[in-house]
């Protein structure tokens, strides 16, 4: 049985008696968990089919909370006064003796963590008043949920319930920026945009190769279960067809005035709404700026062999 709530209560009477609840941000829909116990967060990744060395995201109410986990750098520092509350992870240090699970962050010696604006998200977050490790709640590997629907559909049974709070406004998981010494590093493009961040630090990012460091990063995700062929200027006769702008007219196009934050937003739903054609998948070109680096991340996952 997995309940459906639009009132904070349940859901926060859940999480502190160590269940799990998705919760609406402004990104996705995340599966959140007590990140201080290691039972919510070991329950996490078992709802989820996620590997374990797949770090998770620390969701908390502020700057001053995030700081009691992490250490904020004076180069992180200025992006989270500029984007927090927002579609904005930093991974940073892990404080030591932070009261945090070790599964929560992998193993691994640093932490992601992010200020939801989504109101609902930040009523919870002072409800409970405890940090919500929270990836996407989706199976792991398949498209990322912007509606509570979504996640009834990938995890009845698996979750104490969900909070429906609509649909995502922004529809893309947060951008996720790191530091290498005293560089920035962009470790995943999401809601905003690198431009933005460059603007910001006054200076560009790098981009991250090696070993996965933070959520995100697995070579293929986000995927639905027909294959996808991208940047497909026409549909093949046996295809279904998701189109942008201008283009040819097809089953679903993602903005048809080729607006970028609607086709962010639009993005995963259509991905979902098109599997059902039961046919393979061709997307049109999507522009590489602003939020089309995101989008076209998340299209590259989805379209990458499959294990």
């Amino acid at each position: 049985m997995t309940d459906r709530w639009t009132k904070i209560a349940p859901a926060a009477e859940a999480l502190l008696a160590a269940d799990l609840v998705a919760f609406p941000t402004e990104t996705v829909y995340g599966l959140g968990g007590d990140a201080t116990r290691d039972e919510s967060v070991a329950s996490i990744f078992a709802a989820k089919g996620r590997p374990k060395f797949n770090p998770l995201i620390l969701h908390v109410t502020d700057h001053s909370e995030a700081e009691r986990f992490g250490d904020i750098s004076a180069g992180l520092r200025s992006l989270a006064e500029r984007f927090w509350p927002g579609p904005l992870t930093l991974v940073a240090p892990l404080r030591e003796g932070a009261k945090v699970s070790p599964l929560a962050s992998a193993g691994l010696d640093t932490i992601a963590l992010r200020v939801p604006a989504h109101s609902l998200a930040r009523e919870l977050l002072a409800a409970v008043e405890i940090p919500l490790a929270a990836p996407s709640a989706n199976p792991s590997g398949k498209v990322s949920p912007t509606t509570a629907d979504h996640v009834l559909a990938g995890l009845t049974g698996k979750i104490a319930g969900v909070l429906d709070g609509g649909p995502c406004p922004v529809g893309l998981e947060s951008t996720i920026v790191g530091m290498d010494g005293e560089t920035p590093v962009l470790l995943r493009p999401g809601g905003v945009a690198v431009e933005d961040l460059a603007d910001a630090l006054g200076r560009p990012l790098t981009t991250h190769e090696g070993a996965i460091n933070a959520p995100g990063q697995l070579s293929s995700h986000y995927a639905p279960d027909a294959p996808v062929r991208l940047n497909a200027e026409a549909p093949d006769e046996a295809e279904a067809y998701i189109g942008f702008g201008a283009s040819p007219a097809g089953d679903i196009n993602l903005s048809p005035t080729g607006d970028l934050i609607e086709a962010a937003a639009n993005l995963f739903a259509a991905l979902r709404d098109i599997d059902h054609f039961n046919k393979p998948i061709a997307v049109a070109p999507i522009p590489e700026t602003g939020l089309g680096a995101a989008i076209n991340d998340r299209l590259r996952r989805a379209a990458a062999p499959r294990s």
